[in-house]
């Protein structure tokens, strides 16, 4: 199904506040087999509400509204849908009950009635919640509301609207999707990698990149339920044989995550000592749920002094080489692993900028070194980019060096 995504609110058209909820139903949807026509972001101008409602009606199949379905004053989207879409406000009593009962009944309760009119024939999407959103079928259209409440609107999306969209009249058509996620190959390079398989009939490839990574989305859509399992295990075969191991992981795998998993299947505890990622590394990791069964810790050892009393470099290494070199580089995996008896530990020190660079070392240069097998290997790399894009670069390669270290093992 083809479907347009609405976002509402004068906090997001300022700047205030980042249009999270689009991004993340963007990705839901697609991932069940959804192309989005158009996404907008509007403020909280009736009119308008009702101009862009109306406009998306006409051509998509669903439509997908967040935002503006509070109890404030500037929250106006069930007016104006209402009034655009010719629809008298109707009560919900079921609605007023749990707000009151959730209040007590006291005078907040009588504030928060608002939210308990909507639109004549609103269907509530989950009655036992106690925050908004519902189904409006206007011209066999179907319209969710969510509330722009990011936490709020992704329990709705994934627990209501993605259920009744797949079960949706008229939608026969069997999706297959899957986001294949590489790291280390250039998008083009990806791209011409990929280009004879495009031309697969029933095959979509899109390609986006995210950070310091590329992930490839490979959709098939089939009218057939057999024809399309059969289609999506070949062109799964060749795209994971044409990424070969660059390709790290699929869907809502992270790089950490993978890294994680070989860990814990070979029993092995890693370390980080970070200088110019200043805790990057250690924030990726400790993301994952679990972590703490492969994950004994890190150091941010961002000065001199702190190499030095933390890592144990010797005050030596630092005055001869630098704090940016491959000695100290060296010396930091080692001596952490050596202190907190991990079995693998990675180390990173760079100049990330946009000052402290020279014509010896420019701004890029970042060291990354690896104690693992009760060895030491330190590869340079010269990122280019910004502070925060080199920052990422250097975490994504730490990473990934970890995870080439356990593949071979």
């Amino acid at each position: 199904m083809i479907g347009e995504i609405i976002a509402i609110g004068d906090e997001l058209i300022s700047g205030r506040t980042e249009n999270t909820t689009s991004v993340f139903a963007a990705r839901h949807l697609f991932a069940a087999g959804h192309d989005i026509y158009a996404m907008h972001t509007i403020g909280d101008n009736p009119p308008l509400i009702g101009e862009v409602l109306k406009r998306a009606l006409k051509r998509v199949d669903f439509i997908l509204v967040t935002g503006g379905l509070g109890s404030t004053t500037d929250d106006l989207t069930t007016e104006a849908v209402a009034e655009a879409l010719d629809r008298a406000p109707v009560l919900y009593p079921e609605i007023l009950e749990r707000i009151r009962k959730h209040l007590g009944g006291n005078q907040q309760a009588n504030n928060l009635e608002k939210m308990a009119w909507l639109p004549e024939g609103a269907e509530i999407l989950n009655k036992k919640a106690k925050m908004a959103g519902y189904l409006l079928v206007h011209d066999s259209v179907p319209v969710f509301f969510l509330p722009g409440v990011p936490y709020q609107m992704r329990e709705l999306l994934l627990e209501h609207v993605l259920p009744k969209l797949a079960g949706w009249s008229g939608n026969h058509h069997r999706v297959k999707q899957r986001t294949y996620k590489t790291f280390g190959l250039p998008e083009t390079v990806i791209n011409q990698r990929l280009l004879e398989l495009e031309k697969r009939e029933s095959i979509h490839i899109g390609y986006y990149p995210v950070g310091c990574e590329v992930h490839v989305s490979l959709t098939v859509l089939e009218e057939n339920r057999q024809a399309a399992e059969e289609k999506f295990i070949a062109a799964d075969h060749a795209i994971t044989q044409a990424l070969g191991d660059f390709l790290y992981g699929t869907d809502q795998d992270t790089m950490a995550s993978v890294v994680g998993d070989l860990l814990r299947s070979r029993h092995k505890m890693l370390s980080v000592a970070e200088s110019c990622t200043g805790g990057m590394i250690g924030k990726r990791i400790t993301e994952v749920a679990g972590s703490s069964s492969w994950f004994a810790g890190g150091a941010i050892a961002y000065s001199n002094q702190l190499k030095e009393i933390l890592l144990d470099v010797d005050h030596q290494l630092l005055n001869n080489y630098g704090a940016v070199s491959e000695q100290v580089a060296r010396a930091m995996a080692a001596r952490l692993a050596n202190k907190v008896k991990s079995d693998i530990s990675v180390s990173v020190t760079g100049i990330a900028g946009p000052d402290g660079g020279s014509e010896e070392k420019p701004v890029g240069t970042v060291y990354i070194g690896l104690y693992h097998d009760n060895q030491v290997s330190v590869r340079l790399y010269h990122f280019s980019g910004n502070r925060e894009q080199i920052r990422n670069s250097t975490t994504c390669t730490a990473l990934d060096t970890i995870r080439r270290a356990m593949m071979t093992h």
